[in-house]
């Protein structure tokens, strides 16, 4: 398997329109990807499968036993 400066080589070596497609494809394949992740998603909600985190981020929530964003983010 290549390594990815390997590819990333290969890919300065053709022509600009090439280069494109190939972004083109894989902005496609990254898109195919987001979609099987929203489509689990939508079926781990809607079989109930996240029904016991949502019930806990919600009683955490009611009971403000919650952090800030930032917080979490930056370790303040």
């Amino acid at each position: 398997m290549l390594t990815l400066d390997q590819i990333e080589t290969a890919i300065r070596q053709l022509p600009n329109s090439e280069i494109r497609e190939l972004a083109a494809r894989l902005q496609k394949y990254l898109d195919d990807l987001d979609h099987k992740w929203d489509q689990q998603l939508e079926s781990d909600l809607s079989s109930g499968k996240l029904d016991s985190l949502i019930a806990r981020a919600e009683a955490d929530i009611a009971t403000n036993q919650v952090k800030e964003l930032n917080e979490i983010l930056y370790d303040t």
